[in-house]
């Protein structure tokens, strides 16, 4: 009984690739990745994740509309960020507006929290106040033109439809003055 060498020489190879293959996996399932250890971490989560942080901090940039160095400071003498560093009071201050945050959610709002248990996208959270800018704007209440009254912009009507009092220019009746009184002499 005669081999045929190629079939032999073609079995051996494929042996050897599938050997080296398995071992290679072997040799990668006993070296699981390494995770950064992240150091200052007063908020976040000890345990997190490259990927997991990664994701909270781009979600923060956007929000605010700013890059890493806002709110962390680079180290003069490497040129790298330096993002264990609690030099810049813009990162004391997101501490304390997450954990604001973070307060309301759970005294106020009915959030849910993902699987690192931080505030799921129903909840109230640094784009709510700040969409996309550093410092959130302060927006006023308007208020009524001059002259128009209280609620409801009806001049001499008084909250519930009443009409002004007898003795103010319109005879008594119910509805709306017709005349607007002078403003005070200061």
């Amino acid at each position: 009984m005669r081999l045929n060498t190629k079939i032999v020489a073609a079995t051996g190879l494929l042996a050897g690739v599938v050997l080296l293959a398995s071992m290679t996996s072997i040799q990668q399932q006993q070296q699981a990745p390494q995770e950064h250890k992240y150091t200052n971490l007063k908020i976040l989560p000890k345990h997190i994740t490259d990927r997991e942080l990664g994701s909270i901090m781009n979600t923060w940039r956007r929000s605010l509309g700013v890059q890493c160095g806002f709110c962390h400071a680079r180290n003069t003498e490497t040129n790298q960020m330096d993002y264990a560093s609690d030099v810049k009071p813009e990162k004391l201050m997101a501490r304390k507006m997450y954990a604001m945050a973070a307060k309301i959610n759970s005294k106020c709002v009915d959030t849910k929290k993902d699987s690192l248990n931080m505030m799921a996208l129903t909840s109230v959270s640094c784009n709510t106040c700040h969409r996309g800018a550093a410092k959130p704007e302060v927006a006023l209440a308007a208020q009524p033109p001059r002259g128009q009254g209280g609620p409801g912009g009806q001049g001499g009507q008084r909250p519930g439809g009443q009409g002004a009092p007898a003795g103010t220019g319109n005879g008594g009746q119910g509805g709306g003055s017709t005349t607007t009184p002078p403003p005070p002499k200061l």
